[in-house]
């Protein structure tokens, strides 16, 4: 390690943020940039533990402690070797992920974790501005043609993988612009849409083909794609959003989350000129407090909305670790996204019972509930004398998804589908239908950004192993070979 003693000499330091009452009235990102002597200290808190436990939080299994002790020692251009060698896209992650690894670190048995997520990111953009990131075409091709449809980030990390394995790439995506929920459905404020824009451009030169507002299913068909190629995977995501069947559903005003940030995100990248959900002036409520809620709060305060209520199900988590959640476990206790902390209120343990309004949704009737014990494990019940109404004239729904959209995909390969309504594999990611593949939310149904990276690049190497019918020369999780450490 750099320094034996970082990690008791400086304290944990995130870099700082735009100010809300600013940052509210732009959807550019919110993060400021960390000097080179802030990543230095913060790098040096990492231990280089024996047994590096952020690694095993990482589902890249990302080699962190390595590259935080390069970025110490100021060697950043070896600190993105050792980055790029078991992640694709370390920009995204950088700027997305949750950061299980974080979760994980030793240091956060009983003291602040290290900045890995922030650490990463800096080594990613040093890279660009340093010219280290350029296009990587194969030395030489097989002859072996793969489709790859959606471009989210399951589907790029396959993509470059199996490019740099050799192999043809053709990525299909049904919207007119790269990028899958990457770009329509996380707003600029968390990334700012240049950042796909330059990757993408570097795969298209390493030798990837593109075919944006390209349908798989209407045409091309999914029968077509076996036809014409030697394998296909599947990395649409899981786009089904979760419904509420409540009385009032039917009313005018109350849309789904992800319809609301795709417009807003097609307004920012040009696309469109005005939404057609705009809450400027409006109340909101948002049904849902995971990430895609708090999206949706950000860019509701962003459009001007009059007020915003994010609503849970569930009672607050707790400001503490509980006894029955040790670390290394993900730490269920309460958080405060940055969109929380720039308005809004929050809502705990309240039960929506209907929708109410006269030509559109009005208010929303609703009970608060508790978590008690059951004969079959916990339960919600309602608090006696408890109900109320919010009144509100919009509602958006962030209440999770529930599998990928496969009608067209079932009806013409008669693929299996699993009990969750997700895409039915193999250890090989292989699907009911030979060579037919599926990686990321398809797969899994929706998960973390880091999953859907990790799920590409496995499946990429399955594929690969197949078509060779031999052992593949991409690498297994978190190892450091082929193409240029890759």
């Amino acid at each position: 390690m750099g320094d034996p003693k970082g990690f008791l000499t400086w304290q944990r330091q995130d870099p700082s943020t735009r100010d809300p009452s600013v940052r509210t009235s732009d959807f550019r990102e919110f993060y400021q940039r960390w000097s080179a002597e802030q990543a230095h200290q913060q790098a040096g808190r990492c231990m280089d533990c024996g047994v590096p436990f952020c690694q095993q939080g990482c589902p890249l299994g990302n080699q962190i402690p390595d590259w935080n002790d390069l970025v110490h020692e100021d060697r950043w251009q070896a600190a993105y070797r050792r980055l790029r060698s078991t992640n694709n896209f370390p920009e995204f992650t950088g700027r997305l992920c949750p950061a299980p690894c974080e979760a994980a670190c030793t240091l956060a048995i009983n003291d602040d974790a290290v900045s890995i997520e922030q650490i990463e990111k800096a080594i990613a953009e040093r890279a660009f501005e340093e010219g280290w990131v350029a296009a990587e075409p194969p030395a030489e091709r097989t002859g072996q043609r793969i489709a790859i449809v959606g471009s989210g980030p399951a589907g790029l990390a396959a993509a470059e993988q199996l490019n740099h394995a050799g192999h043809e790439v053709v990525v299909f995506e049904a919207a007119p612009r790269l990028g899958g929920l990457l770009r329509y459905g996380i707003p600029d404020f968390k990334l700012e849409k240049q950042t796909i824009d330059r990757r993408t451009s570097l795969l298209e030169q390493a030798g990837i083909t593109f075919r944006t507002s390209t349908p798989v299913g209407e045409d091309p068909s999914w029968s077509t794609l076996q036809r014409t190629f030697d394998a296909v995977l599947v990395a649409t995501g899981a786009a089904r959003p979760r419904d509420l069947d409540l009385p009032g559903r039917e009313l005018p005003g109350i849309h789904f989350a992800m319809d609301f940030l795709t417009q807003q995100n097609e307004v920012v990248g040009g696309e469109r000129e005005t939404p057609e959900i705009d809450v400027a002036g409006k109340h909101v409520v948002i049904l849902g407090g995971g990430d895609t809620g708090s999206d949706c709060l950000g860019t509701s305060l962003r459009q001007g909305a009059a007020s915003v209520t994010q609503v849970e199900l569930f009672p607050a988590p707790p400001e503490h670790r509980l006894d029955g959640n040790p670390w290394p476990q993900w730490p269920l206790v309460f958080r405060t996204s940055s969109s929380q902390e720039e308005g809004g209120e929050r809502a705990f343990a309240v039960m929506t019972k209907r929708f109410v309004g006269e030509g559109r949704v009005q208010a929303l009737d609703a009970v608060h509930v508790e978590v008690v014990d059951g004969p079959q494990g916990v339960v919600l019940e309602e608090v006696p004398d408890s109900a109320h109404t919010v009144p509100c004239d919009v509602v958006l729904l962030a209440l999770g998804f529930t599998g990928p959209v496969t009608d067209a995909l079932v009806a013409q390969t008669g693929v299996e589908l699993d009990g969750r309504g997700n895409l039915a594999t193999d250890a090989r990611f292989e699907t009911s239908v030979p060579g037919l593949y599926a990686a990321g939310d398809a797969r899994r149904g929706a998960s973390l950004i880091v999953w859907a990276i990790s799920e590409g690049r496995e499946a990429a190497r399955c594929i690969d192993r197949t078509l060779r019918e031999s052992e593949s020369v991409l690498p297994t999780r978190g190892v450091d070979r082929a193409f240029g450490g890759r």
